[in-house]
């Protein structure tokens, strides 16, 4: 996902009266701190985190998540798969109506994919539904929108064409930017079709207030096919960007969940707040990306020395308060269509353990006490990130290692490496878009070099990635990630060091929570108890 924006948050008078009393007769609020403010409810323009949570609570795709990160049915009741893997069915839910009472119908759908595939819609996101027949054709302008695979046979169904099979589709129907929009309220308004009074919804929440950096007040949606089944009418959300000053209005019952913490303050949390602190798998992966074009970094015996001595259980720990986990792959457990990912040597024992056969590597790699191995370590600067790099270079030392450091912003940074700039060693960060082994093997792909910043290319890697995009049998798939995985945990071309944890602030009154890999908490399946 991009990162969000950081803006002020100004506390008004708004902030004040979410935190008052409910009175008797009055249905509780749900006072739902969010990562920011968010700059559009356009699903169609969205692409940060805090938009999808709210997206999730105002817009019902063909399929959704509930609040154990699972897919379930959104605006479909069922769906169907030709022999081939090529072309989805999708029987919408009879009773699905817009927020304004009309019918929800395929021609929505139709309407809503080819809108966010046109280019002058100048959709962040259109590559998430790139693996629809003509999709990327038609976002570059090379196709008209009709072209799109997608299709009402009748008012109740949308197929969906595929241009190849694609096992997580599903997943990626999920994703906000697969939403419909109302037509007629977007034609009307324009660009202002999401103000409030103006836009129309078919999920189970509808707009009813919005200020500006104070918050987004949503109401249960009265014409949703479960509407009667949601126990939380109404849900604020408030925009926590300083996340500091979001736990003391937590402490001071302002707030009853917080979707991120200050990692640097988790053990003084804990001691605070105990068991409300909620802390789950992600979908993250914290790596070093090594440049195997220049030597002695094209070595892989300098790149299996440098991560056999890495002690990612103190990282994670001692710098992370375990709001990370140690890494030794790429992929991290508990991804769809996979099974447990292989691992980097130097996982068993500690790494103390491993220091002998490191330096017989960079020995025989020619290095020593007499030509000590120097490197450089880029990395977007933060007190985190600072923190691991200084803890790299003395676990580096013990090898005669000398490590230098060049640091700039978050947004410099990551320029100069999919821009194709010089360097040893960089830190690298992905958070995937659907919970899928591609989404992390891709990266790595030769020419992919937004991404494989050191230009690593394995052929052999290449061909399994291939194969498994064509592999229908998905235990078959799953064995042909596995091995490229394999492979790429024994060439380094990423050292994995820590995969991110989903972190939350949960207050006892707050039900119905489960940590998962999707960070997906949907407020229909939440409730507030005494």
């Amino acid at each position: 996902m991009s990162p969000i924006r950081r803006r002020d948050w100004l506390a008004g008078a708004g902030a004040f009266a979410l935190a008052a009393p409910v009175r008797a007769g009055e249905a509780p609020l749900y006072r739902r701190g969010n990562d920011a403010d968010p700059e559009t409810l356009d699903p169609h323009k969205s692409s940060t985190v805090a938009e999808a949570h709210l997206l999730r609570d105002l817009c019902d795709g063909l399929l959704t998540y509930d609040n154990h990160g699972s897919i379930v049915p959104g605006a479909a009741q069922s769906w169907t798969l030709s022999p081939d893997g090529l072309t989805y069915r999708f029987a919408l839910h009879p009773a699905g109506r817009w927020s304004n009472g009309e019918d929800v119908t395929a021609a929505d759908f139709v309407f809503s994919l080819r809108r966010i595939m046109d280019p002058a819609t100048g959709a962040k996101y259109a590559e998430i539904l790139f693996p629809i027949a003509n999709a990327r054709a038609v976002n570059e302008g090379k196709a008209p929108v009709e072209t799109l695979g997608v299709s009402a046979p009748d008012p109740a169904t949308v197929e969906i064409r595929l241009a190849e099979s694609t096992p997580y589709f599903l997943e990626l129907l999920t994703h906000q930017t697969a939403a419909p929009v109302h037509r007629p309220s977007l034609e009307r308004y324009g660009e202002a079709f999401t103000r409030p009074g103006y836009l129309v919804t078919n999920g189970p929440y509808r707009l009813a207030d919005r200020v500006p950096g104070d918050r987004i007040l949503l109401e249960a949606n009265p014409h949703h096919p479960e509407a009667g089944s949601f126990a939380i009418r109404q849900v604020a959300f408030l925009p926590t960007p300083d996340l500091s000053g979001a736990v003391r209005r937590y402490a001071a019952g302002e707030i009853d969940s917080l979707s991120d913490l200050p990692g640097d303050q988790m053990a003084a949390l804990r001691a605070r707040f105990g068991a409300q602190i909620v802390l789950g798998p992600g979908l993250g992966l914290a790596a070093l990306a090594v440049n195997t074009r220049k030597a002695p970094f094209s070595d892989v015996r300098v790149r299996r020395a440098l991560s056999l001595v890495i002690d990612r259980e103190y990282l994670a720990q001692a710098l992370y308060g375990d709001t990370m986990s140690p890494a030794y792959s790429l992929c991290p457990a508990g991804l769809d269509n996979y099974r447990d990912p292989p691992e980097a040597e130097g996982h068993a024992g500690l790494p103390i353990d491993h220091e002998e056969e490191a330096r017989g590597l960079l020995a025989a790699a020619g290095f020593g006490p007499q030509n000590r191995l120097r490197v450089e370590y880029r990395f977007n600067m933060s007190d985190n990130n600072r923190n691991t790099a200084v803890a790299l270079a003395e676990m580096w030392r013990d090898l005669g290692i000398e490590t230098r450091f060049v640091y700039t912003d978050a947004k410099t940074h990551f320029a100069y490496l999919r821009d194709g700039g010089d360097f040893d060693i960089a830190r690298m960060s992905w958070i995937a878009d659907y919970s899928d082994p591609q989404n992390f093997l891709f990266l790595l792909k030769t020419g992919n070099d937004g991404f494989n910043a050191g230009h690593w290319s394995n052929s052999r890697y290449d061909a399994l990635l291939d194969e498994g995009a064509r592999e229908h049998d998905l235990a078959r798939r799953a064995d042909l990630l596995h091995q490229a995985e394999a492979i790429a945990l024994r060439e380094l071309p990423w050292i994995p060091l820590m995969h991110y944890r989903n972190k939350a602030l949960i207050a006892p009154r707050l039900r119905g929570f489960h940590p998962n890999l999707r960070n997906a908490a949907p407020t229909r399946y939440l409730r507030l108890g005494a």
